[in-house]
């Protein structure tokens, strides 16, 4: 599959590190946005260059004139993980001011899946709303929340239960986690 990841400046980023690795084999092309690189620093799951290196392909964030922003550049899907609250006012409005929310949008009009992986809590009554604006638009909204029937044991089992729900959504067969069977 060919798929654009885009990192934003919300707390997860291990969530995004952990999506790539298991994507591995796939042709990605990886956006960072600057916040989302000293997001990286406090979070400590890895380098630049560790999580660069996971990418077939990496743009620049504030440059709207580059292959992913254009709806001749074909890609299987689009995960915005994760998706500050900024991020998604921006896509849920149509306002398309950097790279990854030109991608967005013209992967959207070109009906191709787009994933937002939301995270804040509290939820503001402006995020709920921009969530379903996002996904009267298209998204598929994947918020990473917690599951205890999968007994996670650690901080990476409960991360593995949202990039294995990432992975489900983009149609990508995992181990992440025990499914339901009862």
């Amino acid at each position: 599959m060919k798929i654009v990841v885009a990192v934003t400046g919300a707390s997860g980023f291990p969530i995004a590190v952990r999506l790539l690795k298991e994507l591995k084999g796939n042709e990605i092309h990886l956006v960072v946005s600057d916040h989302a690189w000293d997001v990286l620093k406090y979070e400590e799951c890895g380098s630049r260059e560790d999580v660069t290196a996971l990418a077939t392909r990496v743009y620049d964030p504030n440059e709207i004139h580059t292959s992913i922003c254009s709806g001749s550049f074909p890609v299987d899907a689009m995960v915005v993980v994760p998706c500050s609250m900024n991020t998604l006012g921006h896509i849920a409005n149509g306002i398309e001011h950097n790279a990854i929310t030109r991608a967005v949008g013209v992967n959207l009009k070109q009906e191709r899946k787009v994933i937002l992986v939301p995270r804040d809590t509290p939820l503001s009554l402006p995020a709920l709303r921009n969530m379903v604006k996002a996904k009267e638009a298209g998204c598929s909204i994947v918020p990473p929340m917690l599951c205890y029937y999968t007994k996670p044991k650690t901080i990476d089992d409960l991360t593995g239960y949202t990039v294995g729900k990432i992975l489900e959504m983009l149609g990508i067969g995992h181990e992440l986690y025990e499914r339901w069977d009862k």
